[in-house]
């Protein structure tokens, strides 16, 4: 024989109104930290394109490697066009296909690459730069997917690499090049194409900490589940002798 069995009515509630309390404060710390994680990747991918332009120099130096966390900001140089430029192929506008102009523009003693425009086709008389400028444009790091350059020799490069183009100027270079937000005359204005893109593992212990949470959460509803079970369960009765 069994008989049902059900605990009293205050330890059922108090079970449930427990474990209520702590599923919701698992649930709204691991949301928390959810929500701390997403914040950390939205800095780290923040848009600095509309920031007010700093110098070059106070963002970086000549020798310095390229400021990632910068990647975007607007930046002023003043300089002096060298001889040296060169086109860049398969830049899109509007998606239609060209070329960037880029020379190169001394700042005291070193160099920066400076993308002037874009144009449909290679056009030496767009490419040529003289004098002095003062630019305002976007910091870019130097590209690097070896891509094979078809013929060295000539004017038209696959990207903007550092290591290529320090072999057509006489001082070193920026590891970063700037698109001028202004076209240089006949040209259109460059397209940005690069802005902050944050790491597979930015605020990553925030993410495991909001899983970590959820499973607490998972787990207390599980033990008062398998109490609940334990607690209702059907009894066995005794058998009588007669």
């Amino acid at each position: 024989m069994t008989a049902p069995r059900r605990p009293g009515l205050l330890t059922d509630l108090g079970a449930a109104a427990l474990t209520l309390v702590l599923v919701g404060i698992a649930g709204w710390l691991g949301l928390w930290q959810y929500d701390a994680w997403q914040a950390h990747r939205t800095a780290e991918a923040r848009d600095l394109s509309e920031l007010t332009p700093a110098p070059l120099t106070d963002v970086m130096g000549p020798d310095d490697p390229f400021p990632a966390p910068d990647l975007g900001r607007p930046v002023e140089l003043t300089g002096e066009w060298m001889d040296g430029g060169f086109w860049v192929a398969d830049r899109e506008l509007d998606g239609e296909a060209g070329y960037w102009a880029v020379a190169p523009l001394q700042v005291d003693d070193a160099a920066v690459l400076v993308v002037r425009g874009w144009a449909q086709e290679p056009d030496p008389a767009l490419l040529a730069a003289t004098g002095e400028a003062d630019v305002t444009g976007w910091i870019q790091a130097p590209e690097g997917s070896l891509v094979t350059d078809d013929d060295p020799g000539d004017d038209v490069f696959p990207e903007i690499r550092v290591a290529d183009a320090v072999q057509r100027v006489d001082v070193d270079l920026y590891s970063a090049f700037v698109v001028s937000q202004e076209p240089a005359t006949g040209l259109q204005a460059a397209e940005l194409e690069a802005l902050p893109s944050p790491s597979r593992f930015t605020g990553v212990r925030n993410l495991l900490y909001a899983v970590e949470w959820w499973v607490f959460g998972a787990f207390a509803a599980f033990i008062w589940w398998r109490w609940r079970q334990d607690a209702t369960a059907p009894e066995v009765a005794s058998p009588t002798t007669g």
